[in-house]
């Protein structure tokens, strides 16, 4: 059997595509708890005080869990199993949490260019795979 290989921009890039798909979905549910909690009823001029916070706050919350609890266990979320790709750390093993969520804050702070960084790096690593320690490798296809 061979060893993984580093992931291609392409394959992590179309992996991130097919993500967005349980994201919307969570989302979708996200802020229709947000609405429920207030009685379904929020007048757009004039929100609850806060209102529009809480739920950025949520919706942030929910991405960050999604791509963090996916990570640390199994290494893939729902796109990257369509891919064959898996979060790793460098050694090879399981990525831990605190890792798994530095990953997320560096990836989602540096606005994608961390990622097209993988165009240019010798280890096909983004930013964020620098910054905590991770990598991403494309599995070798089961018969």
């Amino acid at each position: 059997m061979t060893a993984p290989t580093s992931a291609s921009f392409w394959f992590r890039l179309t992996a991130l595509v097919y993500d967005l798909f349980p994201l919307i979905a969570l989302w979708m549910l996200t802020v229709a708890l947000s609405l429920l909690a207030v009685g379904g009823d929020v007048d757009v001029a004039h929100p609850p005080a806060g209102f529009h916070l809480a739920q950025q706050i949520a919706l942030a919350a929910v991405t960050a869990s999604y791509f963090v609890v996916s990570w640390t266990r199994g290494g893939q979320t729902i796109g990257m199993r369509a891919w064959r790709l898996r979060v790793t750390a460098l050694d090879g093993g399981a990525l831990p949490w605190r890792r798994a969520l530095i990953r997320f804050v560096v990836a989602a702070g540096s606005a994608g260019i961390g990622l097209l960084w993988c165009l240019v790096d010798r280890e096909r690593l983004g930013w964020h795979d620098r910054d905590a320690g991770s990598r991403v490798v494309r599995l070798p296809a089961t018969k």
